[in-house]
């Protein structure tokens, strides 16, 4: 017996199995739009805001060499 799911874009009931090559979507364009999703960051995993400075150009060694 197939296991079905509901699709997590459109919410469509659709087969959970290898024969699926978008599962757990229905479809290559609900595939496509979640992927833009987490691409904005429409889609996030909660957890600690990243540490600024870690993200800053500024650390040592992350300088452009050609500017000096």
């Amino acid at each position: 017996m197939a296991t079905h799911v509901s699709c997590p874009t459109c919410k469509k009931s659709t087969v959970y199995s290898k024969e699926n090559p978008y599962r757990p979507f229905c479809s290559k364009r609900c595939k496509l739009i979640d992927l833009g999703e987490w691409a904005s960051e429409g889609h996030r995993i909660a957890g600690k805001p990243a540490d600024e400075e870690l993200l800053s150009g500024d650390l040592p060694g992350n300088q452009d060499q050609s500017r000096e």
